[in-house]
């Protein structure tokens, strides 16, 4: 008679995890290996904690009523965008949003019930917790302790969610979904995602550049074209009502790129005059340095050595180095690359307001821990995410807040140009390549 083997879920199994969790249980917070038992037991708590903010922290109204004044207005039958408004100015989102808001207003018997729409916002909530932690599970690149400050420790996240229910969190639940698509190699469903983000606010269109490096280097010029047509499609069809009405002021409404911002909202210039601050050239060279450095992380960065950035145009048969496959380096790079656009936009920002938080709080603890500084320490580390935690929470900012996130985003940007750039093809690869083209 054969030895019976024990399947996956007996329990002697299942009690010899148990003891070996226990002899590490003073390694749980630090072993990237229990990444998915520390989240989920943060994920369960995040349902109380949300609950309990909706219940004992006051609601904080803002931009609600005026989403619901302006999804109130297409319902009326105005598709004029330059007729569109609320109480604190134009309706200056995409179609996205006027659907997804409409939904809402008649969820929420026209906007008034706004503890429901709390509710449904904590759900929204939860939903990106997950997706974010999924990314984290997958690359196993930060220590677990550090999801507490990625979700119970940050008043302003909750806030921003929960409190105030701005329409930046449904973009971004929309991107971490993309994101987790390309991640599992669904480009195309992807590319649909990420063009429903955009569709809510234009603002997810700053991860565009990494997209599309991505689609570049996995795909090529010719096969990167058909998934950017998709995107391009979605918005189309999206805005038929809005176009067909006054295409100029659909255009020129929700994707405005010269929107003028308030001085008594920035969190990161607070400590320049008001002139400067408003000064069109500031803004030109803001978005100066931002390509410039933009480009010298797709030409030194982003790339293999020996590889020329001009490379990824081409099909990827017909490359010198072949492409990586998708594994786990694969996609700790992949994440590296969009958290990186997203991250070097921030630094040089010409005004981050107070929901602008969102777009790129869930990607620090992934910057810091996979940067190149490896001496860098953990409190270190820490620390700089509590000093960011805290200008954000200063409210209104202030000469030192404003400069502390500076200072903690250059270090985060120093720490990103040291890491190592991508690996070399393997030795084998090359010397097949090499093989081959000699045959040719």
């Amino acid at each position: 008679m054969g030895v019976r083997r024990k399947s996956p879920g007996s329990p002697s199994l299942l009690w010899g995890k148990l003891q070996t969790l226990w002899q590490d249980k003073h390694l749980v917070l630090f072993k990237t290996e229990y990444t998915l038992l520390v989240v989920s037991v943060l994920w369960l708590l995040e349902i109380g904690i949300n609950v309990w903010v909706i219940q004992k922290v006051a609601y904080t109204e803002i931009d609600w009523k005026a989403y619901m004044d302006e999804v109130e207005g297409v319902i009326n039958g105005t598709y004029d965008y330059t007729q569109l408004k609320g109480d604190t100015g134009p309706l200056v989102y995409p179609a996205g949003f006027v659907y997804i808001f409409t939904a809402l207003y008649y969820i929420t018997n026209h906007g008034l019930n706004i503890r429901l729409g709390q509710y449904i916002f904590a759900v929204f909530y939860l939903i990106t917790l997950l997706l974010v932690f999924r990314i984290y599970n997958r690359t196993k690149k930060v220590p677990p302790y550090v999801f507490f400050f990625v979700c119970c420790a940050s008043y302003r996240i909750h806030s921003i969610f929960v409190l105030r229910l701005f329409n930046d969190p449904v973009a971004m639940m929309l991107l971490f979904a993309a994101v987790n698509l390309f991640i599992d190699g669904y480009w195309t469903l992807g590319c649909g995602m990420y063009s429903l983000a955009v569709s809510v606010k234009m603002n997810v269109l700053l991860f565009a550049p990494g997209l599309l490096f991505l689609l570049l280097s996995e795909f090529g010029l010719i096969r990167t074209i058909p998934k950017l047509s998709l995107c391009a499609a979605i918005q189309l069809l999206l805005g038929v009502p809005f176009l067909l009405e006054n295409p100029i002021g659909y255009v020129s409404r929700a994707f405005d790129l010269g929107r003028q911002f308030m001085f008594k909202w920035t969190v990161n210039w607070r400590f320049l005059p008001e002139w400067l601050f408003l000064n069109r050239y500031f803004h030109l060279l803001l978005l100066t340095a931002h390509l410039l450095t933009l480009l010298l992380f797709a030409f030194h960065r982003w790339k293999r050595p020996g590889e020329s950035i001009f490379e990824l145009f081409k099909d990827q048969r017909k490359r010198k180095i072949p492409p990586q496959k998708n594994n786990v380096d694969h996609i700790l790079q992949f994440h590296v690359k969009l958290s990186n656009v997203l991250f070097l936009k921030e630094c040089m920002s010409r005004s981050l307001h107070y929901q602008f938080y969102v777009w790129y709080f869930h990607t620090l603890p992934y910057l810091l821990w996979s940067g190149g500084v490896k001496k860098l320490a953990h409190l270190l580390r820490v620390l700089i995410l509590g000093l960011i935690e805290l200008s954000w929470n200063t409210y209104p900012s202030t000469n030192s807040s404003s400069a502390a996130l500076h200072v903690c985003h250059l270090i985060i940007l120093l720490c990103l140009w040291l890491s190592p750039p991508l690996p070399s093809a393997p030795a084998d690869l090359k010397e097949q390549r090499s093989v081959k083209d000699k045959r040719q």
